[in-house]
């Protein structure tokens, strides 16, 4: 059963669903995972270098031949790099951690390539919309990773009434009865990062899913301390450490991040003090901040990858707190749309005249 919505038509999937870029966990494996159930599976590029993208990217099109895209931080020294990459390769879609310029959306729209910023305010959403964004990927204050405060039952219905342009609501979601919820405020689809992260599809240690499986929803945290601008994570150990730790410990530990980052990917000083400074958006950084936003890949690599989430942070929804199951990609998405289908069929059968008592 197809579900078309404004957004289905725009970049050619079954579903209205999306599965977010997630740094580590959102590679070739779970894009084309998703990708092939009738999603849109997204690839994390920004803990990628040109090369693992391209190869990555690859790999998805062996996978499946149906509609990917590439998540990109378009605040990046390297994006301009980046966005060729994704042009050169015939990429669907590419998404925005951070807000792109004018002049990015620009290209990438002209070499065919559907633009899909990410915003917690209506004001951004108004602004990538002038500028020409086809899509707009909305997230609200329950989201894991960077988000605002608002949560998504208001800021959605907020921005739809603002752009004219398909508008897919994240933060929050999990099954098809919060898919319905969604269109209901007049979204074109949902987006889920947690809920993909906690499949047999995702790239993540069963340790460490586990982990995730047995939080609830009051075990995130929003903080500050993690790269200087408020990011939900699990709440653990070493978040509680974090969030208690002063400006000396804290330098002393971002030092000791940037250099394990450094010796990992090759990249210097300049480089990572540059995209650090790129991630302040105005802000009043410390300097452990502004190395920790230079090096934040190491923490969540800690988790993701090596399995130590008492050395990392891992980026949670509070959603988190009503999953308890690993389905794969495709039995995922079979299911949303199931429910969908049933809750939409319930609703129909509301009398539309009811009797008043």
């Amino acid at each position: 059963m197809t579900l078309h919505t404004p957004f289905t038509e725009l970049v050619g999937i079954r579903y209205p669903i999306v599965q977010t870029g997630m740094g580590y966990v959102a590679g070739a494996r779970l894009t084309a995972a998703t990708s092939s159930a009738g999603g849109l599976g997204i690839i994390a590029s920004a803990t990628m270098s040109l090369g693992e993208l391209r190869t990555a990217i690859r790999e998805v099109r062996r996978r499946t031949d149906a509609p990917f895209g590439v998540n990109l931080r378009a605040d990046a020294t390297d994006a301009d790099e980046r966005a060729s990459l994704i042009i050169d390769e015939g990429v669907r879609v590419a998404s925005f951690a951070l807000a792109p310029t004018r002049d990015l959306i620009s290209r990438l729209r002209g070499a065919g390539v559907v633009t899909m910023p990410s915003v917690g305010a209506r004001r951004h959403a108004e602004k990538v919309a002038r500028w020409g964004a086809d899509a707009v990927i909305v997230q609200g204050g329950e989201g894991g990773g960077h988000t605002g405060a608002v949560p998504t039952s208001l800021l959605l219905p907020q921005v739809v009434d603002a752009v004219g342009i398909p508008v897919v609501a994240a933060g929050g979601f999990f099954d098809g009865r919060g898919l319905v919820a969604a269109l209901a405020y007049g979204a074109a689809g949902i987006a889920m990062g947690t809920r993909f992260l906690l499949t047999s599809d995702s790239p993540v240690g069963d340790a460490v899913k586990q982990l995730y499986l047995g939080k609830s929803l009051t075990d995130t945290v929003v903080t500050t301390r993690v790269d200087g601008v408020p990011h939900r994570v699990l709440r653990t150990p070493f978040i509680d450490k974090l969030e208690r730790s002063g400006r000396i410990g804290g330098l002393a530990r971002a030092v000791r991040n940037a250099s394990g980052f450094r010796r990992l990917t090759g990249a210097t000083w300049g480089s990572m003090l540059r995209d650090g400074r790129a991630l302040r958006h105005g802000r009043e950084l410390t300097w452990a901040q502004l190395l920790l936003a230079a090096n934040t890949p190491m923490l969540l690599r800690a988790a993701m990858v090596e399995g130590r989430p008492d050395l990392g942070v891992m980026s949670a929804g509070q959603v988190v707190g009503l999953i308890d199951d690993l389905p794969s990609c495709a039995e995922l998405i079979d299911r949303i749309m199931a429910e969908a289908h049933t809750t939409l069929a319930r609703l129909g059968a509301l009398p539309a005249s009811p009797e008043v008592r």
